[in-house]
């Protein structure tokens, strides 16, 4: 894997289902050493979620695959003392411990932000919670959904007839994620220069609704309710979706050259200053009308044929196709954002999976390793704190890894 820009960092990752593997997972691209810590009874709960059952079946379900490729897994049980103990000397060793607990169960383990940075001062401790560490709500369970209707992006999700109405993808988790991910790489810039560890409290709803951009600031800033918009952009018009001959095609001529642009490759420039669309607030006050007049013309030809008339025209423009599709468009290969690896299944072959969004000196930062079994790294992780093979046994037979 090239451009290693966390080499030499070692995390911890105590994360289960989505948005800590996914955190995990962007620093693991990076080139970190991610250990996977998992209960030796199943493990993450990932790893029985995902669309194929045979791969469920054997602890490596799809779910699972799609975020934790290049780390090494570990099999301990933190609740027995010796497990606790070697937790103990591994956090001596590590840099970043990243934790998607409910709040309160880290310190209950006897692992909470003090006795972390007690065992090791310069610990980044990153914990990923739905609601954060604080506040009245800290303590109730959240998943993905939770947190897009309490954030309001399900309220603005769809069409009056539809809303509210859930994004189709996990987003508020790979936000979480993302957010965790961001905020360990600023926490180790800060400790190499003043070697001072970090407690980074990392909140999904916090999260969503920072991301949200202007439908928050509407509010927030000018005191105007954001409306369910289904396909439109609120700040223009003609943007959105539209209709052509075979499928959907989103057209964003947001600037007045653009949409100057866009008649004349319609060949409707008599709209340009038709009365009701001759600014852009005109634009946005008669969109309905104006969707209407263009899908006249639109419909005449594919959206792929309609794709090509607008590239050169600085209109951007581009088809509504499946993941499918996207997975196939020539940009995405080019650009060697999924990776083929040997799978871990037993029936062998291979497995594809994306690997990170980032190019680091020119390569794209994709993962070297398939994902892991169960524990398989628990032996070559303890032989490197010093543990023997008759101890790493024990251990064993103990239940404790």
């Amino acid at each position: 894997m090239s451009g290693r820009l966390l080499d030499g960092v070692t995390v911890l990752d105590l994360t289960n289902v989505l948005a800590g593997p996914y955190a995990g997972y962007q620093l693991a691209l990076l080139g970190a050493d991610v250990i996977k810590v998992e209960n030796p009874r199943g493990g993450d709960l990932a790893r029985r979620l995902g669309a194929d059952p045979d791969l469920s079946d054997e602890l490596l379900g799809v779910s699972f695959l799609a975020q934790n490729s290049a780390k090494r897994s570990v099999t301990l049980d933190l609740k027995a003392p010796r497990g606790a103990e070697i937790f103990t000397r591994l956090v001596r060793d590590a840099d970043v411990v990243l934790e998607n607990f409910r709040p309160g169960v880290m310190e209950r383990l006897g692992f909470g932000w003090d006795a972390l940075r007690s065992i090791n001062p310069g610990i980044v401790y990153c914990a990923i919670s739905g609601f954060g560490q604080t506040g009245p709500m800290r303590a109730r369970p959240a998943y993905d959904q939770i947190i897009q209707g309490l954030s309001g992006l399900m309220s603005v999700t769809g069409t009056p007839e539809t809303a509210p109405l859930r994004v189709g993808a996990p987003i508020c988790d790979s936000m979480g994620g993302l957010a965790a991910a961001m905020a360990v790489n600023a926490a180790l810039v800060r400790r190499a220069r003043t070697g001072e560890g970090a407690f980074l409290d990392v909140s999904m709803l916090e999260t969503a609704m920072t991301s949200m951009g202007w439908v928050v600031s509407d509010q927030l800033v000018a005191g105007v309710a954001p409306t369910v918009m289904a396909n439109e952009n609120r700040t223009a018009a003609p943007s959105g979706t539209f209709a052509t001959a075979d499928g959907a095609l989103n057209i964003a001529a947001n600037k007045q050259e653009q949409w100057e642009s866009l008649c004349a490759v319609l060949g409707r420039d008599e709209l340009v200053d038709d009365p009701r669309f001759r600014t852009r607030e005109l634009r946005k006050l008669n969109r309905d009308v104006l969707r209407a007049e263009l899908e006249k013309s639109l419909r005449e030809r594919t959206a792929q044929e309609w794709d090509a008339a607008l590239l050169g025209s600085g209109v951007p423009a581009a088809p509504v196709v499946s993941v499918a599709d996207a997975l196939a468009n020539e940009q995405v290969r080019a650009r060697g954002l999924v990776a083929e690896l040997p799978s871990p299944a037993a029936d062998d072959g291979t497995v594809r999976l994306l690997g990170g969004p980032v190019h680091v000196d020119g390569a794209p930062s994709a993962p070297d390793r398939r994902p892991p079994r169960l524990g398989e790294h628990t032996d070559e992780v303890l032989a490197g704190l010093g543990c023997a093979g008759d101890e790493i046994a024990r251990l064993r037979e103990e239940g404790v890894i």
